[in-house]
């Protein structure tokens, strides 16, 4: 009964053993403890033989022994640690490179190695997803210690994955700097993942890639001259298709560059005479401006603390408004006042709204272009009034009799007396009808006879 007992037992470890480890089933395990929650694992190779890296031959004939540990994946929220004893081996090949090689169990470890795959591999996936910080967390919080520098390495290290090649694929470009660098970004189509990128956009950088790539059979693409040229010469015999979004995008652009030159063709719709009925129309009022409105606001406030004995510069910083602009608000004769200033304010484009309506209509829509004619319109305007005498004029008196006063010397520095400057510039010239003293300070005043 007691061997049978055993026997169940043996059972019962050896299948949990090849659920929770079934990386383990090269190797021969010896024991297994937890102590201070890591697991340890006691194991050795039992194989007899091991194959020679450098020739491929197998050899029987071992060299010494020693021992390996390897870090686990986690089971149970505890970090596992096998403690692993390798035998070193003879290679017994003749002319072969190597002498003496260590055993590699598949599937459990590798060269160098202080990880087991399971553990490399899980660690690959969290880099892979999370790439450092956030994947060093969420490590840790699964009893794996990691820092975010060695999961870097580890992300750079991993082989790039093979990707097969798509028989649908979709060639556009992206930015590296816009307006500057651009790239060629390549998908799969069926799949919607990324397959390779291009340092440019140039057709024979695609040629190169579909020469390298055989099989694609269908090039879903922009409409661009060097990915067709790229196509055809890459990939002779694959049909070439425009994507969706840049069919809707060309259409559009299209349209409204056709409804934008036939502009001038569209006639206002005449609308039927509706039957007169004795139902009262009400209409919404209009809803005035936003600055109007904030104008408004603004008096109300202002008017209610000044009604309240607040200062000027009180209600300057209550209403957090500049003195000048509560000032102007007081001075005002009221509300209206300030509600025309607001709505009669004058801009760059009094004047030439049906210019702009007319150079729209014909197609341009580009606002620095029309400012541009807008203002060599307005400079060639204000010259023509110059030529033909229609600028600014001025009274026939004010003509006659400008009322210039003299520029007066500025004073002397203290460094220099009165003398020195008129040796320097001479005597004063002053006309006959004029009469000229000058201050203690060394300004002279002229005076009109």
């Amino acid at each position: 009964m007691a061997v049978r007992l055993l026997t169940i037992a043996s059972v019962c470890d050896a299948i949990l053993l090849n659920v929770l480890f079934p990386h383990l089933t090269v190797v021969r395990v010896d024991e297994i403890s937890d102590k201070d929650g890591v697991v340890r694992i006691n194991a050795h190779a039992h194989s007899d033989e091991a194959i020679c890296p450098a020739c491929g031959n197998a050899s029987a004939r071992v060299h010494c022994r020693y021992e390996r540990q390897l870090a686990d994946a986690p089971v149970a929220g505890r970090h596992v640690v096998i403690r692993l004893r390798v035998r070193k081996f003879i290679c017994q090949t003749p002319g072969c490179a190597r002498r003496i090689f260590v055993e590699q169990l598949a599937g459990l470890t590798v060269r160098y190695g202080r990880r087991s795959l399971r553990l490399l591999g899980l660690l690959i996936a969290i880099a892979f997803a999370l790439a450092g910080r956030a994947g060093a967390r969420l490590a840790q919080q699964t009893a794996i210690p990691i820092s975010p520098t060695t999961l870097l390495r580890l992300l750079r290290a991993a082989p790039e994955r093979r990707t097969p090649t798509p028989t649908v694929l979709g060639v556009d470009d992206f930015a590296l700097r816009r307006g500057h660098d651009y790239g060629t970004l390549l998908i799969d189509m069926q799949s919607g993942r990324p397959v390779d990128l291009l340092a440019d956009r140039r057709a024979e950088t695609l040629r190169d890639w579909l020469i390298q790539h055989p099989g694609v059979e269908v090039i879903c693409r922009d409409r661009a001259g060097a990915y067709a040229e790229g196509a055809r010469t890459g990939a002779p015999h694959a049909v070439q298709v425009a994507d969706r979004w840049h069919l809707w995008h060309n259409l559009g652009e299209a349209v409204e560059r056709t409804v934008i030159r036939h502009h001038a063709c569209l006639r206002e719709p005449v609308l039927e005479a509706a039957p007169t009925t004795s139902v009262p129309v009400t209409t919404a009022p209009a809803e005035q401006p936003r600055l109007v409105v904030r104008t408004q606001q603004r008096h109300a406030d202002i008017e209610q603390l000044r009604a309240a004995g607040y200062s000027l510069s009180r209600i300057s910083r209550e209403l957090k408004l500049a003195r000048n602009t509560v000032r102007r608000f007081l001075r005002a004769d009221g509300l209206d006042e300030l509600v025309a200033k607001t709505t009669s304010r004058s801009t760059l484009l009094d004047g030439f709204e049906p210019y702009l309506r007319q150079r729209w209509i014909e197609g341009c829509t580009n606002a620095a272009e029309l400012f541009a004619e807008i203002r060599r319109r307005r400079r060639a305007h204000a010259a023509m009034e110059l030529r033909t005498g229609r600028g600014p004029r001025q009274s026939a008196q004010d003509a006659q009799a400008p009322d210039v006063r003299p520029r007066q010397p500025r004073s002397a520095p203290s460094s220099c007396s009165r003398d020195d400057l008129i040796g320097v510039a001479g005597p004063p010239n002053l006309n006959q009808s004029q009469n000229s003293r000058t201050d203690s300070g060394g300004r002279r005043r002229v005076q009109k006879g």
